[in-house]
């Protein structure tokens, strides 16, 4: 996120709905990372909630070129250097009771791994969509980037935060649905 800043707070919002309804409208399964599919189809499930933008994160590298690689880190590697595209996931929040709740949940995260997964908005989803916020898994030094060059240890570690957070999600989601 280039553009990644401190959450803005939630404000009124008549449109809502019909705003949710016109940006799910063109969402398509085949356009979700399938590892996060599910993720993203209860988060669009939430009366109070809909997403703008996902990435699973992806790990490119030297024997792995595809751009939007799923495969885990090999474990045993003379990998050096990994190209790491965010983990993240942009949505927005209605302003009612149920999202201010959500919205407070989803900081919550952040203690994962405070220093690889940060909360706040987007300047550029927000000037599209008030009320938008991101969650992402990145280096904190690096929280304003899309992408980054990282070493192959450091990108181990940011697979096995990623991954937590991805578990801790769905746990967080799975409270408010009757099945898994």
């Amino acid at each position: 996120m280039e553009t990644f800043i401190t959450e803005k707070k939630l404000v009124n919002n008549p449109d809502f709905v019909k705003q949710k309804e016109k940006c799910l409208s063109g969402l398509t399964d085949d356009m979700i990372d399938r590892p996060i599919l599910n993720l993203v189809n209860k988060l669009n499930r939430l009366s109070f909630c809909f997403t703008l933008q996902s990435c699973y994160g992806h790990f490119v590298y030297k024997g792995q070129n595809e751009p939007a690689n799923l495969e885990p880190l090999p474990s045993i590697s003379d990998i050096e250097k990994v190209e790491y595209r965010i983990a993240y996931l942009a949505l927005c929040l209605e302003n009612s009771e149920s999202g201010k709740t959500f919205l407070q949940e989803l900081k919550g995260l952040e203690q994962i791994d405070p220093q690889n997964i940060q909360f706040g908005s987007a300047v550029w989803f927000w000037q599209r969509q008030i009320n938008s916020y991101a969650i992402q898994v990145e280096p904190d030094k690096y929280k304003t980037r899309d992408s980054v060059i990282i070493d192959y240890q450091e990108a181990l570690r940011i697979e096995k935060t990623r991954n937590e957070f991805y578990k801790h999600l769905r746990i967080c989601l799975n409270k408010y649905f009757t099945e898994n």
